[in-house]
């Protein structure tokens, strides 16, 4: 039987050969803007995020642009993003905390990212891992999903109890970029509904295709 260790390592080997760009999908040049993505991207799409924060970014170009922003109007250049009265005011009080009182730098602690409208445990891994290559790793519904079904977590009940198996077992070296892995993994070939199990290349260390045969 194999051990949870060595499918680790298989995981690692395999994703390094063959994903060794794997980034996130968001678009953005800075901080401020990757910040303000992650926000957005909450239960969203990374492709409507993209398709929004063009012009939302012309608009407001800078944190202090976003801080200063009217919110009726910011709400029109996010509506179509799921949530927009929430997420216009979060990220209107983010911008201003962020100015206030890191000087309109985004911070790479992920506790004072925490202390940011909008930013709660995921969001802030996702920043601090993109931002800064720390060995955070951010648990969405894909990460979730597909770490359960190779094997790399048991019986977890919730996305801390997943994050901290991974972080624990997974070289730290690799954790920032893992997230990212997992996340494309589930997106593409691990789907939620039909995973293409036939075609993908980590079946032979795969718990869940090992019980479909």
């Amino acid at each position: 039987m194999m051990t949870k260790r060595e499918r680790y390592n298989l995981f690692v080997d395999y994703f390094s050969q063959n994903a060794p760009d794997a980034a996130t999908e968001l678009l953005y040049d800075n901080g401020y803007q990757l910040i303000v993505a992650v926000i957005l991207s909450a239960q969203c799409t990374d492709l409507r995020v993209n398709k929004t924060t063009p012009k939302l970014f012309e608009r407001y170009p800078t944190i202090h642009d976003l801080a200063s922003a009217n919110e009726q109007e910011l709400f029109t250049y996010i509506h179509s993003i799921s949530y927009p009265n929430n997420k216009t005011k979060h990220l209107i009080q983010m911008a201003q905390r962020v100015v206030a009182v890191y000087n309109a730098e985004i911070p790479s602690d992920v506790h004072e990212l925490q202390t940011l409208a909008g930013v709660g445990r995921k969001t802030a891994n996702v920043v601090a891992s993109v931002l800064y290559n720390q060995p955070r790793m951010a648990v969405d519904t894909h990460v979730f999903r597909v770490s359960k079904r190779i094997g790399l977590t048991t019986q977890v009940k919730t996305p801390l109890e997943c994050e901290l198996q991974l972080i624990k077992y997974l070289p730290v070296h690799t954790i920032h970029q893992a997230h990212h892995w997992l996340i494309l993994h589930g997106r593409y070939m691990c789907t939620a509904r039909s995973p293409k199990c036939t075609s993908c290349g980590i079946s032979y260390f795969c718990k869940h295709f090992k019980k479909r045969k």
